[in-house]
C-alpha cells in the first residue's frame, strides 16, 4: 500500500490537477459512471466529537474509496486539531486496498477546485475584484480557484478577528498571488465591491447584507454545512437568479440558508438551477447577462473526494512519491 502524506499531496498535485480531475468525475457523474452512497455519522456525545464515513465508487475506472473525517471541537484545549481526515482507495478489479492519504488538505483542495469550476462557468469573465469572507482552514484554496480561473486585480479580507486576516493577507503574498490584497472593516464592505464572494465562515447567521450586492455578482458558499448555519441571507437567494449546488441531496440535508429559505420563504429547493454536475462537459459561460447573480453552493460529496484522490494517487505513483508498506 502507498502511504502518502499532506506534504507529498501539497508539493506534487496543483489546484490547476484539481481542477482537471473534478472537471472529469462531475462528467462521469453525468453519465452515470459514479455511486455515492449516503454517508454515515457516528457521535460522540460526550465530548460533541462526529465520526464521517464516504464511500464512493467510480465504476468505469474501477476505483472506489472512502473518506474518514472526525470532528472533535473540544481538541484544540488538548494540543490536537479540530477535523482529521484519512481516504483509502481500492482497486476495483482485484479489492486491493492500494493507497492511503492524508484528506484535511485533499478536502480543501477539491472544495477549492469545485467553486473554481462554478466561477468559471457562472462568473462574469470580466470579473476583477474578489471579497472573501472567512479567512478559517478553507478560505485559502477557495482563493487558489478563483484566481486559477479569473484574473482578479483586487482582493478584499475580512473575518471577525482582523490579525487573521493579516495572517491571511500574508499568506497570499508569500505564495505568491498576483493582486492588490487588502484588509477590510467589514464583511459589507467587502461584499459593496467585489465581482465575486467567497464564504467560508461556521456562522449561524448571515455574514452580509444582500441588498449590497454588485448586479452580477459571482458567489461561493462553502462554510455553513449544517441546518442550523446560514451564511447568506434571504435576500440574496432572492436577488440570485441562478442557485447552483454541487449535490442536491446533501444539500437538502446540510445547506441551512437553503433550508430555511425552503421553509420560511417562496424559493424551494425545486428551483436550484442544477448541480454542478449538469453542465459539466463544457467550458463556455452559462450567465444569461452581465445583470444577474448567481450563488453556488457546496456541503460536499464523497465522489469529489474520489476523483481528487485517484489524480493524487496516478500522478505521484508515477513520480515514485510516497512510501510504499506491506500490511
Amino acid at each position: 500500500m502507498l502511504i502518502l502524506t499532506e506534504k507529498d499531496i501539497k508539493n506534487h498535485y496543483t489546484m490547476k490537477d484539481a481542477i482537471e480531475d473534478i472537471s472529469l468525475g462531475l462528467t462521469a457523474k453525468k453519465v452515470g459512471n459514479i455511486s455515492n452512497p449516503h454517508r454515515t455519522v457516528l457521535s460522540f456525545p460526550d465530548v460533541e466529537g462526529s465520526a464521517l464515513y464516504m464511500p464512493s465508487a467510480d465504476v468505469e475506472n474501477e476505483i472506489a474509496a472512502v473518506k474518514v473525517v472526525s470532528i472533535f471541537p473540544q481538541n484544540p484545549s488538548i494540543g490536537k486539531a479540530t477535523t482529521q481526515g484519512v481516504l483509502m482507495l481500492t482497486d476495483g478489479k482485484t479489492g486491493e486496498h492500494i493507497c492511503m492519504m492524508d484528506a484535511s488538505y485533499l478536502t480543501r483542495l477539491r472544495t477549492g477546485a469545485l467553486s473554481a469550476i462554478a466561477t468559471k462557468r457562472f462568473a462574469r469573465v470580466n470579473s476583477k475584484v474578489l471579497g472573501v469572507i472567512g479567512t478559517g482552514g478553507m478560505a485559502f484554496e477557495q482563493v487558489l480557484g478563483v484566481t486559477a480561473v479569473r484574473d482578479i486585480e483586487q482582493i478584499k479580507l475580512y473575518n471577525r478577528t482582523r490579525e487573521k486576516a493579516e495572517y491571511f493577507r500574508e499568506k497570499l503574498i508569500d505564495f505568491g498571488i498576483q493582486a492588490e490584497i487588502e484588509v477590510v472593516n467589514s464583511s459589507n464592505e467587502a461584499v459593496e465591491q467585489a465581482d465575486i464572494i467567497n464564504c467560508a465562515t461556521r456562522s449561524l447567521d448571515p455574514v452580509f447584507d444582500g441588498n449590497l450586492l454588485k448586479p452580477g455578482t459571482h458567489i461561493n458558499g462553502v462554510g455553513s454545512f449544517l441546518p442550523t448555519m446560514r451564511e447568506v441571507d434571504q435576500t440574496t437567494i432572492d436577488r440570485a437568479s441562478k442557485i447552483i449546488v454541487d449535490d442536491l441531496e446533501g444539500v437538502k440535508e446540510e445547506a441551512g440558508e437553503l433550508i430555511h429559505a425552503d421553509i420560511h420563504s417562496k424559493w424551494k429547493f425545486t428551483d436550484v438551477h442544477g448541480e454542478l454536475s449538469d453542465f459539466a462537459g463544457g467550458n463556455h459561460l452559462l450567465r444569461n447577462t452581465d445583470e444577474e447573480i448567481s450563488f453556488f453552493k457546496s456541503v460536499g460529496a464523497a465522489y469529489f473526494d474520489l476523483v481528487a484522490a485517484a489524480g493524487v494517487y496516478r500522478k505521484l505513483k508515477v513520480k515514485d512519491i510516497g512510501v510504499q508498506i506491506e500490511l
